[in-house]
């Protein structure tokens, strides 16, 4: 009786630690990455997809990429601005997972690209007509084709620029995401449903620390300008009310032409920009010619975590590495 006894209690240990088994859960980039796994904690590890330095917009998928999408009970991604790439294997290889779509959540403030001023003209074959609308540095780079190549993006420009899709980078809109992130969770898994909310709890009280934080550690860099490598910013400028002056491109997985650069090279000049900064996954070079013979200083901002270690962590060293690198910067001659 004895064996059978242990037999039976081993079965029912078993049972229960499978009724609790975390699913298996996908993400696509590491900003988001990190809020499934801080919703996760205690429950499962998600899977990451776009690892170590390399950025959506130039991303392959590997076969080890397809076989956890296939195997996957839930996904989750920005949507087809972020990562085109992503896209096509979603409806070949995850027709029986839970897929959710992250930039078309409850609760989002949705910015649109910008256009004119020293960012770059964003044109959609039909929209040429209001070119003149824009300020003179959109002219200037009405032909430069090479530089911004607009049927020729990877990623179909964001679905034609309806809006920016680096929403990760406003503290309010990662909440909005948590939510969804867990909401998504429960419904998957029910019986981990109380440390899902616990954990979504505590990663907002995180979040709302850490908002405060950067808050005072921009404070006295604010009004100065700036130029980034492309406009991925945003959400972070709206914020806290940094002062984005420009970006060298629209696309990052299309190379500026020379016409483009020069512009920005003469753009950094006439609006005093502070620092002009670029991003680890692409090339640096273009922001020493961008700043050559001119008084600005040179940064990099990483907006998706390129350099940093994936976990539950990732998001809020991203935004802390945002706001530091700003003040190191931005603060140089105060």
């Amino acid at each position: 009786m004895r064996p059978a006894a242990l037999l039976l209690a081993t079965s029912a240990l078993f049972g229960a630690s499978a009724a609790n088994a975390a699913p298996d859960v996908v993400v696509s980039i590491k900003p988001i990455h990190s809020l499934v796994a801080s919703i996760m904690q205690g429950v499962g590890e998600p899977a990451l997809i776009v690892e170590g330095a390399a950025s959506p917009h130039t991303f392959t998928m590997k076969p080890s990429n397809a076989r956890a999408v296939q195997g996957a009970d839930i996904v989750f991604w920005m949507g087809p601005g972020m990562e085109a790439f992503l896209e096509k294997p979603l409806e070949a290889l995850a027709s029986d997972a839970t897929v959710v779509r992250l930039d078309d959540v409850e609760g989002l403030e949705k910015l649109p690209f910008r256009e004119g001023g020293a960012f770059e003209a964003h044109d959609h074959g039909d929209d040429h007509g209001h070119a003149g609308s824009h300020d003179h540095a959109e002219a200037a780079d009405g032909d430069d084709h090479e530089g911004h190549a607009h049927g020729d993006h990877g990623h179909d420009d964001h679905h034609h620029g309806e809006f920016d899709t680096h929403l990760w980078l406003d503290p309010a809109n990662a909440k909005a995401m948590a939510a969804a992130i867990e909401k998504s969770l429960a419904a998957a898994d029910p019986d981990n449903a109380s440390a899902y909310a616990a954990n979504l709890d505590a990663l907002n009280g995180k979040i709302d620390v850490l908002d405060k934080e950067i808050t005072a550690t921009i404070a006295p860099i604010k009004e100065k300008p700036f130029i980034v490598f492309h406009d991925a910013y945003q959400y972070f400028e709206s914020h806290y009310g940094v002062r984005v002056v420009g970006s060298i491109t629209v696309s990052p997985e299309v190379m500026p032409g020379a016409e483009r650069v020069t512009e920005i090279h003469d753009k950094v000049k006439e609006l005093g920009a502070t620092c002009v900064f670029a991003e680890p996954q692409f090339e640096p070079k273009l922001i020493q010619v961008v700043t050559e013979g001119t008084p600005a200083k040179s940064g990099t901002l990483d907006p998706e975590g390129a350099s940093l270690t994936e976990g539950p962590a990732l998001y809020f060293d991203l935004m802390q590495s945002i706001a530091t690198n700003l003040k190191i910067c931005l603060g140089q001659d105060t």
